[in-house]
């Protein structure tokens, strides 16, 4: 059937044709990278930076104002977690009690569907029994959506025309806007869950009663209460007909200014009616408030937008973006009283698209630069222009295809995702290397006796079993990935699918596609001279328009025509000129490389960038050449000395293993984001002006450093159920400058520059690179350079770390680990933390916990890799109560309840809200409650005066006793047990596994030694992100030798022979230790540490310890599917060389593997060299999402240049293997 369709689409062009078109337009429409398809519609792919690897979790949020956490923790968020836990599918629920509202996560298997799992909680709800939760509290479903929807977060702020900050805003009124205009017109665009507020003041009326007056008069604060509340309402009363017209009737009544409360009438007594005004003050004022929020020094109003679940956050932002261009005009705008308008406008801090389209515009590059070497690698080692042609296209078609299939399939374009194609591309080339290859060869020995299509086919139908064994090994490779879960398997399927997919594509391309093209483009020979020079005149031409668009193709293009025409000339034999055209190419593509890639760096002129790459390109292309002319020399001594050469791989993997060993462990390395979350904490006891200069004490430290582009902090919580940080919690986005000024897209602008490398200005002045100065004030020249914004000892982010952590070291603030906001957000949603490594501390009593958690704190401080200054237990017993202790029997002397006491204190004290107004759209709160300079003491506190029923009333003193504890700033808990947190970091450079076990260590010991005693009551567990480290190399322990045995059957069926299989199978073992040699040299400072043109080839290279994380692993399994296939390729020809000719002496055995090892070398070549190669970008990239690629390339890059030597292992195991054959036949004879 398969040789069938070949033979079908050769003999019928136009059908490849109409399937390769459609690949292009289809492929073009869904590709998730931003490009101009001109009238072809746009339909991309989903695309984020990074996957959701967070669990699978809901949230509960009720909220009780002015309540305290205990009583929050003992009347809603326990019993409703115990309501909760019989919900079907729930793995564990965790929650949170904290002043005036209750958090409650609950967390899903991870089969369980999102919004089937809403649907559950919402049944649950609905039918709590009466009684469980107070009266007025009712607990609400929080969004459907998670912490990483917090896609762009913006300030409101007044601007002048030009952009220019003018402020002339209250944050009273921002507040408003906020709330009223600007939150509910971006909750519209499509996408959104929610857009949640912070910062400001929430503007609400306030009723403050004087105690006095109220005592002079006999009123007790209950009928203030109830005046306040009755005169706020409006009522419908039917309709009238007058007139034989119908009239709708209304009664008037809410309240629209401060007058209309004070004129409430609280009683009357001998015909004169006491007004709120005679016995309070009435104003408008601010609402109490749990967050703040601050830019660089100064307190703002902003907001956060959040993304549904399952929503694609580009398209998300698109939209939000669109509705603020439609709303911007009709913001509020003043005239200030300097003559300027100021006016409210809507200024985005932290926007996720950045760190989208900077991942992608990574990824772009490094699948161009892929296919630009993988392209040279053909043209020089096939040598012939046609067949590299033909190859080459092989490469975008498959990309494209991928595309397709991701959106059919509904998988997320991401940095993980697409990598998946980037660490494919060598391999993807290889199948159309090996059969264009064996196309060429076919037609060299035909010598044009059989009509082009029938060598094609016959060519075709020859290697078709052998490529189709050698992508299925790659594929079966990957089952391992598919089989993952929790949060390594939502971060990896994505990435199995598209490597799966990429191989996919590239085999329908091969099989499918190339052998009709092959055939017209192999078979086209022009017959007339005059047509001839017609094409070459053409070339030429299009070569002149084509200067327009590019001097590289230009450059192609006319010298092929110069080439031809020297060719028809006779002055170049055939022979010459393909020669020629060759050089051409490999030229051009060096020097696009050059300029593209830069691997030295933008600092680095053209010129030795070029020389730089020519270099390593044609370097290792030449060491592949010198390889294959010295292969049979090399396989005759091989052959000859089969023990000592077999030593050689031998030691190579007992080397592997022993470094596979002591490598250390992690998750996963750390994507940069282009920005940090700064989490310090202060003291639980520090109230809100502390905290509030604090935070601004922080943003302007941060902000003096030259690399930050703005910072943002923010202390306490946004209005919204995803977040629950109490006010001594900061968190500060700090978003610093890319190394090179990019233009909106995220790509690298060039600047005009001097003969001195100097950047001119507009101002017509000179500076130099790493000069704080604006885009804006700079000279745009597409032959100028790249203008750094870093200074020179500002090397890498994590110099921009150091300087952040130098400036913010203050009195009385915790230090904080080195995190980013996606990374932060994800290590909440798995692990309930806000670090990646920690120790959950479980038991009954929150100071037991608390006490323990010290005392781990200081064990942790002197483990060896632990960052000292990061290691933190949580405070939880260090809030200060004001405790009122009843009386109880003096109650009853007086004839009160408990309630009736309780209320006066509620409302004088915290201030109660009785009622809302209605003025339009906005909404303020009405609220009663005694002066400040009434309640400001305990002191004062004891005279507010408690009416009783015999119309004497008496002071709080008389029935209360004050005071002063120590209570817990929030009560946390998991499945229904308190929890408490010691939080720690690791030191640089040490793997997270490996300080895990280290802390475990130094804690068991003191527990065995005695010097560390656990409390009757109380355990502990270290959590954080290795467990998923753990649980991954569980699963991989299982599913690879699974996959590892599959392989092995895979090669069976293709030998039909047990030791066949095992010779090619030895190929998975050298190239394992391969990779793993790589990643030893990786830590070695020896290794490359010296310069090229100024530049330290480490740095080049990104050469650091690498640990041994999921990435690095699926790098591996990536390396096993690909490790068999020259070993297939040889193991093939020779078995069929065997088949065809039995050898009768030991010398014909090894003449035969020669002659078969001679044929099948430069295939076997051409595909090592395009996967290793089409990695050098990849190994050298820098870009947002490098982090990941680079430790996934080093195993594929490592393990295929030591598999070089299975290219010898397999004829020597295969000539074994017949020299014994040969001698029990001699034996028997």
């Amino acid at each position: 059937m398969l040789n069938k369709s070949i033979k079908f689409l050769i003999e019928n062009k136009l059908v490849a044709v109409l399937l390769l078109l459609l690949f292009i337009g289809w492929g073009v429409s869904t590709a998730p990278f931003d490009w101009n398809t001109g009238s072809i519609p746009r339909n991309p792919v989903a695309v984020d930076a990074i996957p959701d690897i967070g669990e699978n979790q809901q949230i509960v949020f009720t909220k009780w104002s002015g309540r305290s956490p205990q009583d929050i923790e003992d009347q809603i968020t326990y019993p409703l977690t115990t309501s909760l836990l019989g919900i079907p599918g729930v793995k564990t629920i965790r929650s949170s009690s904290m002043f005036g509202f209750s958090s409650i996560y609950i967390i899903f298997e991870e089969d369980i569907e999102f919004y089937w799992s809403r649907s559950r909680i919402l049944e649950k709800l609905n039918s709590l029994p009466s009684g469980l939760l107070p009266n007025d509290v009712q607990p609400a479903l929080g969004p459907d959506a998670t912490g990483l929807g917090q896609i762009y977060w913006y300030t409101l702020e007044g601007r002048d025309e030009q952009g220019n900050v003018t402020g002339g805003w209250d944050l009273h009124e921002l507040r408003s806007i906020q709330d009223y205009y600007v939150k509910y017109a971006l909750s519209s665009a499509s996408g959104v869950s929610e857009v949640a507020s912070i910062g400001g003041y929430v503007q609400e009326y306030q009723i403050d009663v004087d105690p006095d007056i109220l005592k002079e008069y006999n009123i007790s604060l209950e009928q203030v209460v109830n005046a306040a509340r009755n005169t706020n309402k409006d009522i419908g009363a039917k309709t009238i007909e007058i007139n034989q017209a119908e009239y709708l009737v209304r009664g008037l009544g809410y309240i629209k200014s401060v007058e209309d409360i004070e004129n409430a009438v609280v009683t009357s007594k001998d015909f004169t009616s006491i007004l709120i005004k005679d016995i309070a003050k009435v104003s408008l004022g601010p609402a109490e408030r749990r967050g703040i929020l601050d830019k660089e020094g100064a307190e703002v109003v902003g907001g956060v937008v959040v993304a549904r679940y399952g929503a694609n956050p580009m398209e998300v932002i698109t939209n939000v973006k669109k509705q603020i261009a439609d709303i911007s005009t009709g913001l509020p705008s003043k005239v200030l009283k300097d003559g300027r308008t100021s006016q409210v406008t809507i200024v985005p801090f932290y926007d996720r698209t950045e760190l989208i389209q900077e991942t992608l515009n990574t990824l772009d590059e490094a699948l161009t630069l892929e296919i630009l070497i993988t392209i040279l690698v053909i043209i020089v080692m096939v040598f012939n222009l046609r067949a590299s042609v033909l190859i080459s296209g092989l490469l975008p078609i498959a990309v494209l295809m991928v595309f397709i299939s991701m959106k059919l399939f509904n998988v997320d374009a991401n940095i993980v995702a697409l990598s998946g194609i980037a660490i494919a591309i060598g391999t993807m080339v290889d199948v159309g290397v090996i059969l264009s290859e064996n196309v060429i060869r076919h037609m060299d020995e035909d010598k044009d006796n059989l009509p082009i299509n029938k060598v094609v086919y016959n060519a075709t139908a020859e290697v078709s079993g052998a490529i189709i064994t050698a992508v299925m090994t790659t594929i079966i490779s990957f089952v391992p990935v598919f089989t993952m879960i929790g949060a390594e398997g939502k971060l990896f399927r994505p990435l199995a699918f598209t490597k799966t997919m990429a191989l996919t594509s590239a085999l329908i391309v091969a099989l499918f596609l190339i052998p009709p093209f092959a055939a017209w483009l192999f078979g086209w020979k022009p017959s007339l001279k005059k047509g001839k020079y017609i094409g070459s005149i053409g070339l030429i031409i299009a070569g002149i328009v084509g200067v327009v668009g590019g001097y590289y193709v230009a450059f192609l293009l006319i010298a092929f025509g110069v080439s031809s025409i020297l060719k028809i000339k006779e002055i170049l034999t055939e022979e010459k000129a393909n020669y020629l055209n060759i050089t051409i190419s490999a030229i051009t593509i060096i020097a696009l490389l050059s300029v593209y890639w830069r691997p030295l760096g933008v600092d680095n002129s053209i010129f030795t960038n070029l020389v730089f790459v020519g270099v390593i390109c044609f370097g290792l292309l030449g060491i592949f050449t010198l390889f294959r002319r010295s292969y049979v020399k090399i396989l005759n001594w091989a052959l000859n000395n089969k023990i000592l050469f077999l030593s050689v791989p031998t030691i190579i993997i007992v080397f592997g293993v022993s470094v596979w060993k002591n490598t250390g462990k992690e998750f996963m390395p750390a994507l940069n984001e282009g920005s940090f979350l700064l989490m310090p904490t202060s003291m639980p006891h520090s109230g809100i002006a502390e905290n509030k200069r604090i935070l601004q004490q922080l943003d302007m430290a941060v902000a003096t450093i030259p690399e930050i582009k703005t910072v943002v902090g923010k202390s306490g919580r946004i209005e919204s159920a995803l977040d629950p940080a109490p006010l001594s919690m900061y968190e500060n986005v700090i978003i610093y400058k890319p190394e090179y000024k990019l233009d909106e897209d995220g790509k690298r602008i060039k600047f005009k520059v001097n003969e001195n490398d100097l950047f001119e200005t507009k101002a017509g002045n000179f500076i130099p690179s790493g000069t704080k100065t604006e885009t804006t004030n700079l000279i745009e020249d597409s032959d100028g350079e790249y203008y750094r914004n870093w200074r020179k000892q500002i090397k890498s982010a994590d110099d921009i770390w150091n300087e952040i952590v130098r400036v913010t070291k203050l009195p009385g603030v915790t230090s904080a680990p080195k995190l980013q906001p996606i990374e932060t957000r994800l290590v909440m949603l798995q692990t309930g933390m806000r670090a990646p490594m920690g120790i959950k501390v479980k038991g009954q009593n929150l100071a037991q916990i608390e006490a323990f958690g010290l005392e781990l704190e200081n064990v942790l401080k002197q483990v060896p890799g632990v960052k000292k200054e990061a290691v933190f237990a949580d405070r939880i017993v260090g809030k200060p109560y004001l405790l009122f202790d009843i009386d109880r029997e003096k109650l009853a002397r007086y004839g009160l309840s408990i309630n009736k006491v309780q209320s006066i204190l509620e409302v004088a004290i915290g201030g109660k809200l009785l009622t809302q107004t209605v003025e339009g759209r906005e909404r303020y709160g009405v609220r009663v409650r005694y002066p400040r300079e009434k309640r400001t003491s305990p002191e004062d506190l004891k005279k507010i005066y408690v009416p009783t029923p015999g119309g004497n009333p008496i002071p709080l003193a008389e029935l209360v006793t004050i005071k002063y504890e120590q209570g817990p700033q929030v009560i946390k808990s998991e499945d229904t047990f308190l929890v408490g947190y010691v939080l720690f970091d690791k030191m640089d450079g040490e793997a997270e596994v490996t300080v895990v076990e280290k802390a475990q260590a130094a804690i068991q010991g003191q527990i065995d030694r005695g010097e560390l005693v656990i409390p009757k009551g109380i355990n502990y567990q270290f959590t954080g992100t290795y467990e998923n480290q753990l649980r991954a190399e569980k699963t991989l322990s299982v599913v690879v030798p699974l996959a590892l045995a599959i392989i092995f059957l895979i090669l069976y069926f293709q030998f039909r022979s047990v030791t066949t299989s095992l010779m090619v199978f030895t190929g998975i073992a050298v190239a394992f230790a391969g990779g793993f040699m790589m990643i030893w040299l990786y830590g070695e400072a020896w290794f490359l540490n010296f310069d090229v043109f100024g530049v330290n080839l480490r740095q080049l290279f990104q050469m650091h310890p690498i640990n041994l994380s999921v990435a690095v692993w699926v790098g591996f399994i990536a390396l096993f599917g690909i490790a068999t296939d020259d070993g297939v390729v040889m193991a093939t020809y020779l078995t069929q060389t065997f088949e065809r000719n039995e050898p009768t002496t030991k010398q014909e055995i090894r003449a035969s593997i020669i002659e078969a090892g001679e044929k099948r070398i430069r295939p076997c070549l051409m595909t090592t060299a395009t996967t290793m190669l089409a990695l050098l970008p990849v190994l050298t990239s820098t870009g947002r999402g490098s982090d990941i690629m680079i430790p996934m390339a080093i195993p594929s890059f490592g393990g295929m240049l030591i598999a070089l030597i299975t290219l010898f292992v397999v004829p020597v195991l295969f000539s074994f293997k017949k020299e014994i054959s040969l001698k029990k036949i001699t034996n028997e004879n």
